[in-house]
């Protein structure tokens, strides 16, 4: 359940949680056209800090243009806008945050066409904890592959974080789920290892670290940091195309995501990854990325906008 907060920022204002609606008619609605964000803030000593302001701000307002929505608001007004909303509901937060940024296209017009409905924007944020559970970042979790392939290039923009993007994603977690599994892996249409329903996928083989190409992916900030991380750890990484029987002889396998941060796989399709528990190199680049979204590494401060 959604932890509510005093007040969602809603085109420029700052209004009460349940005052923020849309109407039933607002095209997004009817055909799926919107962009969000999944962005974090972290409790650290020194206070409230928000992930990689900048570059998720960034994302959000390059999946708009990939889907030709026109943002009424620039890259610094949205950044300011997510800042000042968690300063106007810090006394509700307690732990670490989750921020929603939401572009989506409103009342007033209906039909494919889209260029004359009307922009909105909302940013809601909730304190929100490890999205598969605190047993799930130390014990790993159960993967499933899914029978839905991940949404191949020649149909849809991979790149944008859209919202219909994620149609698929949500049926191949459903499927996870009533396997008895937590999460769900998704192949491209060539039956390459894509990603999960919301995730990047890492392995290990032989102290080598490896992630698949964004050929048909979203460029991931958190794999991107966990990239930044492993070469400060001397371990050795290569990006290249990885198949589902390849997991299944892996070391070890983990998910990098916002949400789901640095979570260890210790199943994929009824096979034990490695040992079957969290992998030594998948505990030390989760123990490197705790301590930088905490504050505790200088290097990395960089990424931290304190509220």
């Amino acid at each position: 359940m959604i932890k509510e907060a005093e007040f969602i920022w809603k085109d420029g204002e700052f209004v009460k949680w349940h005052d923020a609606t849309t109407h039933i008619l607002s095209h997004t609605l009817h055909y799926g056209n919107a962009v969000f964000e999944g962005t974090r803030a972290y409790m650290t000593k020194d206070g409230l800090a928000i992930f990689r302001l900048q570059d998720h701000t960034k994302r959000l307002l390059n999946s708009a243009k990939i889907v030709a929505i026109k943002s009424p608001y620039t890259q610094e007004q949205l950044e300011s806008a997510q800042i000042e909303l968690l300063r106007k509901n810090k006394d509700g937060y307690k732990g670490n945050v989750y921020i929603r940024p939401l572009i989506y296209l409103g009342y007033g017009v209906m039909g494919l066409y889209h260029i004359n409905a009307p922009v909105n924007i909302a940013i809601a944020a909730w304190e929100w904890g490890a999205y598969l559970g605190d047993e799930g970042i130390t014990q790993g979790i159960k993967v499933k592959t899914s029978s839905f392939a991940r949404n191949s290039v020649k149909s849809i923009m991979g790149k944008a974080k859209a919202a219909a993007n994620y149609l698929n994603s949500q049926m191949a977690k459903l499927e996870a789920l009533q396997s008895n599994c937590e999460e769900a892996l998704l192949l491209d249409e060539n039956g390459f290892v894509a990603e999960g329903s919301g995730e990047c996928i890492f392995i290990v083989r032989d102290g080598v670290l490896i992630t698949p190409p964004h050929d048909n992916t979203l460029e991931s900030i958190t794999q991107a940091t966990t990239i930044e991380l492993a070469k400060d750890l001397k371990i050795p990484f290569i990006q290249r195309k990885i198949t589902r029987d390849e997991i299944y002889i892996a070391d070890e396998a983990f998910f990098t995501g916002t949400a789901a941060e640095i979570t260890p796989i210790r199943q994929l399709d009824f096979r034990d990854i490695g040992n079957g528990t969290r992998g030594a190199i998948t505990k030390k680049l989760q123990e490197a990325f705790f301590e930088v979204v905490q504050g505790k590494h200088e290097k990395y401060k960089k990424y931290l906008t304190f509220i």
